[in-house]
C-alpha cells in the first residue's frame, strides 16, 4: 500500500479508529479513577567518614566513601535494618514485603542515599521512611569496624527527614490519558488497516481494478426507491440515477466503434446485485435516444423484468423456444421505442433451453429487427445459464453489486467467461452511495455539487444497509437448487 491508500483506509475507516480511540481513552480514564492512590514519601540520608588527620587520610577516606555509598544503598532494604523497624512501629508486614515498598537512589557523583517508601497511606509512609532512615545509621555504625576507641570510621546522618505527601504519585491521569490517546491512535490507525485488508467486498473502481482488466462503464448511485419503483429512468428526470444511465449509453458506445456490439448481456456473480433492474433501467435509456430497443427476460430461474414493467408474462421466451408461439405473439411494447420479450413459463431445463439452436435463431431474428437487445441473465456464480447465453450475443455486461460482491467471486465470475471465451464488454458498478459515486469521477460538477458532509454520512449509513441486506439474501444458491418456483 502507498501513502495515498493509507490516507483512503483512514477516511474510509475512521469509525474504527474513532471506537479504538475511545476505547482506550476510556480505558484511560477508568483504569485512573479505579485505581488506590499511591503516595510516596522519602528520607535523605548522607554517608561521610570519621575525621583525618593529613589531607592523604582525608582522600582516602573520601575515596572510600563514593565506592561504599552503592552498597550502602543495596543495605537499606536488608532484613538487619527492617526488622527493628517492623517491631518499633508494629508493622504487620513481613521484611521482604516490606522491602518491596522500599527504593534507594544514589544521585550522581554525590555520597547522599534518598530512601523512598510507598503505600496508600502517606503519613504512614513517612513515618517508615524515617524509621529506616535512623536504623539504618545505627546499623551502619554497628556493621562498619570501629577503632581502638570504639568509633565507627564511617557515618550515615538522616539529614532530609520524610514528610507525609500531599499528592500521590499514583496514579498519574497526565500520563495515563497521553498513554490512552497513544495507544487508541496506534490501535485504532492498525485496525482500520487491518480490516481494509481482510474486507474484500467491492466498493469502487479501486477494488474492481484488483481482479479485473476490464473497464468499468460507470457507477449507478443506490436509491432505496429502487425497490418499490425500480424503473426510474424516464424523460425529463436529471437525477444522478438517471445521468448514471446515459453516461452508460454514451460509454457503451465507444467501447468498440468498428463493430459497435447491439446485443448487451447483462449479468452478475450473485443474486441481488440489481443485474435486472440494471438492464431495464439501460433498455429504457437507449430506448429514450430514439433507437429501437428490445429487452429480453432470458432470466429462467427467478424472472423479474416483466414484474417490474407491469407486463403480462404467461408467455414469452420459453414458449418461442419450444415453439408454441411465434415472436410477434409474445412481444409486448412498453413506451414508444422499446419492446418487451418476457420469460414465459419457468422450464424444468433452462440451461438446455438457452443453448439450443432455437435461443440463437431467436437471437439472430432480434438483432435484425432492433438496434439494441438487451438480455437479462442469471447471475454466473449459482448456475451456468450466462456462460451459454454469452456465447449468442455481442458482448457481456458484468454488474457489481456495491458492498455486496466479494473480489474472488468477481475473479471468479470473470474466470468463468473467459472459460467460455465470452467478450466482456466492461463493468458496471451499481448500489453505489451518492456521496462515493462522485468521488468515483462519473459526474460532472454540473450534474450535482460536490459532496457534502452529509452526503458523505448518507453513504455510510447506505453502505451499512447494503451490507445488512446482503447478510442473506445476496448469497450463491447451489446450480442444482429448484430456485424457478421463487418469485
Amino acid at each position: 500500500m502507498e501513502l495515498h491508500d493509507y490516507l483512503r483506509v483512514l477516511r474510509r475507516r475512521w469509525l474504527w479508529i474513532a471506537l479504538v480511540l475511545a476505547l482506550c481513552v476510556g480505558g484511560a480514564v477508568a483504569a485512573t479513577n479505579m485505581a488506590t492512590p499511591i503516595y510516596r514519601a522519602t528520607a535523605q540520608l548522607f554517608i561521610s567518614t570519621s575525621a583525618q588527620n593529613s589531607v592523604s587520610d582525608l582522600a582516602q577516606g573520601s575515596s572510600f566513601t563514593f565506592r561504599q555509598v552503592t552498597t550502602y544503598a543495596d543495605m537499606v532494604t536488608a532484613p538487619v535494618v527492617l526488622e527493628p523497624v517492623i517491631l518499633t512501629l508494629g508493622l504487620d508486614e513481613e521484611p521482604e514485603q516490606l522491602a518491596a515498598r522500599i527504593s534507594t537512589a544514589v544521585p550522581k557523583d554525590t555520597v547522599l542515599i534518598n530512601v523512598s517508601v510507598t503505600g496508600a497511606d502517606g503519613e504512614r509512609e513517612a513515618a517508615i521512611a524515617n524509621a529506616v532512615a535512623e536504623q539504618f545509621t545505627r546499623t551502619v555504625s554497628d556493621l562498619e569496624q570501629p577503632d581502638a576507641r570504639g568509633v565507627s570510621p564511617v557515618k550515615a546522618s538522616l539529614i532530609r527527614p520524610a514528610k507525609a505527601p500531599s499528592t500521590p504519585v499514583a496514579p498519574n491521569p497526565s500520563r495515563n490519558l497521553a498513554l490512552g490517546l497513544s495507544l487508541g491512535v496506534m490501535l485504532g490507525v492498525a485496525a482500520a488497516v487491518l480490516r481494509e485488508v481482510l474486507d474484500t467486498r467491492i466498493t469502487g473502481t479501486t477494488d474492481v481494478q484488483r481482479v479485473a482488466d476490464r473497464p468499468v462503464l460507470g457507477a449507478i448511485t443506490f436509491d432505496r426507491g429502487a425497490a418499490l419503483n425500480p424503473l426510474m429512468v424516464h424523460d425529463g428526470d436529471y437525477s444522478p440515477r438517471a445521468e448514471a444511465f446515459r453516461s452508460v449509453r454514451t460509454n457503451l458506445q465507444f467501447i468498440d466503434a468498428a463493430d459497435q456490439p447491439r446485443a448487451l448481456l447483462f449479468t452478475s456473480s450473485l443474486p441481488g446485485e440489481g443485474k435486472s433492474t440494471t438492464a431495464a433501467n439501460l433498455a429504457l435509456t437507449l430506448a429514450a435516444s430514439g433507437a429501437p430497443v428490445c429487452v429480453v427476460e432470458a432470466d429462467l430461474r427467478r424472472p423479474k423484468l416483466l414484474e417490474y414493467m407491469g407486463l403480462d408474462s404467461s408467455a414469452g421466451l420459453t414458449s418461442v423456444l419450444i415453439g408454441q408461439v411465434s415472436l410477434d405473439d409474445v412481444l409486448q411494447p412498453y413506451g414508444e421505442h422499446l419492446m418487451a420479450l418476457g420469460a414465459g413459463p419457468i422450464p424444468p431445463n433452462p440451461s438446455e433451453l438457452l443453448g439450443s439452436p432455437a435461443m440463437r435463431a431467436v437471437m439472430e431474428d432480434l438483432r435484425k429487427r432492433f438496434e439494441y437487445v438487451v438480455v437479462d441473465a442469471p447471475p454466473l456464480l449459482p448456475v451456468t445459464d450466462a456462460a451459454v447465453l454469452s456465447k449468442v450475443v455481442d458482448g457481456t455486461i458484468v454488474v457489481v453489486g456495491s458492498g455486496i460482491v466479494r473480489r474472488h467471486q468477481l475473479s471468479q465470475s470473470l474466470a468463468t467467461l473467459k472459460s467460455v471465451e465470452a467478450k466482456v464488454l466492461g463493468i458496471l458498478l451499481n448500489r453505489v452511495p451518492a456521496a462515493a459515486s462522485q468521488t468515483y469521477g462519473y459526474y460532472h460538477h454540473e450534474y450535482g455539487p460536490e459532496p457534502t458532509a452529509e452526503t458523505r454520512r448518507q453513504a455510510r449509513r447506505e453502505r451499512a444497509l447494503l451490507r445488512r441486506e446482503a447478510r442473506w439474501w445476496a448469497r450463491p444458491r447451489p446450480a442444482e437448487e429448484p430456485v424457478g418456483d421463487r418469485r
